[in-house]
Order: C-alpha cells, then structure tokens, then sequence
C-alpha cells in the first residue's frame, strides 16, 4: 500500500463519519458544520480522484454558499420564532 491509498482510505472512513454524524444530530447548527465538513472531505476525495476543476467546485458552492445560506435560514427561522 502506498501513501496515496492510505490517505483514500482515511478520508473515505472520515466521509462515513461526517454522514452519520449529520444523520444522527440533534442540534440543527452541529449538523449544519458536518455538513461543511462532508463537503470538504469531498473536494479533497475529488482533489484524489485528479478533478481538480469539481473540487473547486465543491469547495465553493457546497462548502461555502449551502453553508452560508442554512446558516441564514436558521437564523431567519428563530428570529420568526421569537416573535410569536
């Protein structure tokens, strides 16, 4: 086994981690960070797989803006709640 596979199978283990984390979490913000965790686990598996132009992809618009927007929706959701 060489380096390459090793690190493959690390990031494919952390990828299942990062899943169940975000299916079993009770608290909505935890499992709003698992999901930015998974989607950067995935542009690292995309930077393995050599397509460097999907991670990038990934980096940006999952990581980045589906984060960003849960984010803002949550925060929108309680500041309605607060209301009531």
């Amino acid at each position: 086994m060489d380096a390459i596979n090793i690190i493959e199978i690390i990031v494919s283990l952390l990828l299942v981690i990062s899943g169940i984390l975000i299916v079993f979490s009770k608290d909505i913000i935890k499992t709003i960070i698992y999901l930015s965790i998974l989607s950067m686990l995935s542009a690292v598996a995309f930077v393995l797989l050599k397509a460097p132009d999907v991670a990038m992809t990934e980096v940006v618009i999952g990581s980045g803006l589906i984060t960003f927007l849960f984010l803002v929706t949550v925060k929108q959701v309680n500041k309605v709640g607060d209301h009531k």
